[in-house]
């Protein structure tokens, strides 16, 4: 596919966002489209859903997955919500399973899921994998999309590591300084990461995890997850609209940019008339802040 026409053809980038109430879902999806604001709901038929229907509809423990949630601040990206399931829960599994496997059957890119992220909220004591979660991982086949675990409340575990060091001998100023590190370093070899990569019980581990604390503070930083999602896309295609339509790590934007750009062109050719070429392959992947029609002189 022609990389100016990534955007005309494919639109937005659909995201698959899978946990439990409360898990701290709709928070991460704020910080990534940069916004405070709660989404619009649209039904599959694209029509927007009145949000006290939607609530009444959830009281009643009604839920369509095939939903779209699309914030007014980044309409780029189409979030679908899967609630979290238990062992017994095989109606929601079902449901979640189904909606993967219909959406890699879709012929336009567009309509495909291009990614999942998996919220597993860090909030209870001694939290190990729910059996829901063991089933995803162990059942689910997801092809070709790729699965990020997301460690929400992940600052819970910094109480943890807090009283850890003042057990040890740490003074209270110590102990508050150093927990963040030690509650990082002591997940990076706990059982949680272990189990995950390299268990039995996982016959399908995921892309890559990313530690999420302090989501609900007003400078929170999902630049782990963006770059995570980028780094896991063998689809280039993708990987760019993911890139460009992301609009909180610039950086991003200019990484991919130089990389993917200067692949094709050797210093000699980047010296002659193609600097107008090269300009524009490096704008698309800043849709958002670079104006894309052609820079070629008629």
């Amino acid at each position: 596919m022609d990389p100016s026409k990534i955007k005309e053809k494919i639109c937005r980038f659909r995201i698959l966002v899978i946990g439990r109430a409360n898990a701290g879902k709709t928070t991460i999806l704020q910080r990534v489209c940069n916004t405070r604001e709660n989404p619009e709901i649209y039904n599959s038929a694209g029509k927007m859903i009145d949000p006290t229907v939607l609530m009444a509809s959830t009281e009643r423990g009604e839920h369509d997955i095939e939903n779209e949630m699309v914030f007014r601040n980044n309409p780029g990206f189409v979030f679908h919500d899967s609630r979290g399931f238990e062992a017994d829960g095989e109606s929601e599994f079902d449901k979640m399973k189904a909606f993967i496997v219909s959406r890699s059957k879709e012929t336009r890119i567009k309509d495909q899921l291009h990614a999942i992220w998996y919220c597993i909220p860090m909030d209870e004591a001694s939290r190990s994998f729910t059996e829901g979660e063991i089933k995803f991982f162990f059942q689910c086949d997801t092809g070709s999309i790729a699965v990020m675990v997301m460690f929400t409340k992940f600052d819970a575990l910094y109480d943890v590591a807090y009283a850890q060091l003042k057990s040890k001998g740490a003074l209270m100023e110590e102990a508050e300084e150093l927990a963040p590190k030690h509650a990082e370093e002591s997940f990076a070899i706990g059982s949680q990461l272990k189990f995950l990569y390299h268990s039995g019980d996982i016959r399908r581990p995921p892309k890559c995890h990313i530690c999420h604390p302090n989501m609900d503070e007003h400078d929170a930083d999902c630049g782990p997850l963006i770059e995570c999602t980028a780094g896991t896309m063998d689809n280039e295609v993708l990987q760019q609209l993911f890139v460009s339509t992301q609009q909180t790590n610039l950086e991003l934007c200019m990484k991919y940019a130089v990389e993917r750009t200067f692949l094709f062109y050797s210093a000699e050719t980047t010296a002659s008339e193609a600097h107008e070429e090269i300009i524009g392959k490096l704008g698309l992947w800043f849709p958002h802040i670079w104006p894309l029609p052609t820079l070629r002189r008629e």
